[in-house]
């Protein structure tokens, strides 16, 4: 079968072809729908030798769709012939955070070697994949999984980082969303969806900023200094009372901690460098800082049901598998509109 494969450090991924994988006891193949490309696979790709933990060669693709095809011994919990998508951040299943569906916050994952697929484990980027358990499957059902397979990940990390600071979203108050690339895009239309506060859109690009407008921004800015004073204007001179950063660099978080208020949320999103000093002296008191990771199986599931219903779409620009690498090449320069999709 073809897969799109990172095989040397810092450089570009290949389409290579490789044996069809059998699933083992438990396990689960799946024919594959859909398989969305993420800037977490280029950040992991853009790696030193001495930092690369995943594995080489390692099949790409954390956010996947597929028909179920074989349902290895002891499977259950899935039909051959359904269409699922692929829930990612897999645990042991048995700690307690597991228990309760949060396998992003697995106790025992690191220690034990389980890792995401596309990020450690062989991902979806691949005419098949193994799926280690049917609990890290969502049935699609009616939904279409080349215009949702993004959400197992740039639906469910956004949704997952703004549910805890709905009850500080009133209305009146502003969010500020930095970054209106595929996660900001959809940040914006689930604060939109879940709140009835003012939804600020911060991004350097003007293309994005008219992104996150078609989508349902309230406003659009340029993420510079004078987002700060608009800000401001905007929320009747409070502030911001929650600022989700989906850049993560020293500019964006400097810029995130000027502009909230007292007992706001500031909600570290994007993989990038940047830090937030907490002390007494250097946030607006009571500030609450979280760097959250992923999200849980049945917010995933919430995630799907706003879809259902018309509340949040993706938008996508599809590509065919022996143009994978294409993607990840638009993805660096910044000429995707929203989320790259891989259809083998």
């Amino acid at each position: 079968m073809k897969a799109c494969q990172y095989l040397e450090i810092n450089q570009p991924p290949q389409i290579v072809d490789i044996e069809k994988p059998q699933p083992g006891p438990g396990e689960v193949l799946l024919r594959i729908t859909a398989s969305g490309a993420c800037h977490s696979d280029e950040f992991i790709m853009s790696l030193p030798e001495e930092q690369y933990v995943y594995g080489l060669p390692l099949t790409l693709g954390h956010e996947g769709a597929g028909i179920v095809e074989e349902l290895g011994e002891g499977a259950s919990g899935v039909e051959i012939g359904e269409s699922v998508a692929v829930y990612g951040p897999w645990g042991c299943g048995l700690c307690h955070p597991c228990k309760q569906g949060k396998e992003n916050y697995c106790r025992y994952a690191a220690e034990r070697g389980i890792l995401p697929p596309g990020l450690g484990a062989p991902g979806s980027m691949a005419e098949y994949m193994i799926v280690d358990s049917p609990r890290h499957l969502v049935k699609l059902g009616e939904l279409d999984p080349v215009q949702n397979v993004a959400l197992t990940d740039a639906g469910l990390t956004p949704y997952h980082a703004i549910k805890p600071s709905l009850p500080k979203l009133i209305p009146g108050r502003v969010a500020v969303v930095i970054g209106a690339g595929g996660l900001g895009h959809m940040g914006v239309q689930i604060l939109k969806a879940l709140t009835a506060t003012t939804v600020v859109a911060l991004d350097p690009k003007e293309s994005a900023r008219q992104l996150a407008l078609d989508v349902g921004a309230d406003h659009a800015l340029p993420s510079d200094e004078s987002a700060i004073a608009e800000i401001k204007r905007i929320s009747g001179g409070l502030g911001a009372t929650a600022v989700f950063d989906f850049v993560g660099i020293e500019a964006t978080a400097a810029l995130a901690a000027k502009m909230v208020h007292f007992e706001s949320d500031i909600v570290m999103v994007g993989v990038g460098p940047g830090t937030i000093p907490v002390g007494f002296f250097t946030l607006r008191y009571e500030t609450s800082v979280r760097a959250p990771y992923w999200g849980s199986r049945s917010e995933l599931e919430e995630v799907f049901e706003l879809a259902r219903i018309g509340a949040i779409h993706v938008e996508t620009e599809t590509f065919g598998l022996d143009d994978a690498p294409t993607v990840y090449e638009r993805m660096h320069e910044g000429t995707l509109r929203g989320r790259g999709i891989v259809v083998p």
